[in-house]
């Protein structure tokens, strides 16, 4: 499997990865017991560091498809080496960094390293014609 393909695998758990922390937050804040029957409703009344967390866990669903729809047209382009390669990793490390600035409230951070993986996913979609 290509580097970027294990970057679309690693991107997909960090959306999970991206949960622990909220789940972790609902116990505490539901008294030691996450709400099984209703977790929107327990996810409203977090705040600090649950609701960073919560609105990483969101956003993390929000870069991925960009990021492996630009991935999958580079593949099936055929675009391939060190900038398609060197885009994906970045993405990855970028998306790493942005959980952990928002779940420590590093807010301007947390906003560049967004855009650093937003302009990835961006290049990443136009490598083809870069090629």
């Amino acid at each position: 499997m290509s580097l970027p393909f294990w970057c679309i695998f690693i991107s997909a758990l960090l959306i999970f990865i991206a949960k622990v922390p909220v789940a972790k937050a609902m116990a505490e804040e539901g008294g030691g017991r996450y709400d099984n029957h209703y977790p929107r409703n327990q996810q409203t009344r977090l705040n600090g560091l649950g609701a960073r967390a919560l609105a990483a866990h969101l956003n993390s669903f929000e870069a991925f498809p960009l990021f492996a729809v630009g991935v999958l047209m580079a593949h099936v382009t055929q675009t391939s080496g060190f900038l398609v390669d060197g885009l994906a990793l970045t993405f990855v490390v970028s998306r790493v960094l942005y959980l952990l600035f928002y779940w420590f409230d590093l807010h301007w951070q947390r906003s560049l390293v967004w855009s650093v993986g937003f302009a990835c996913s961006m290049l990443l979609m136009l490598s083809p014609a870069l090629k």
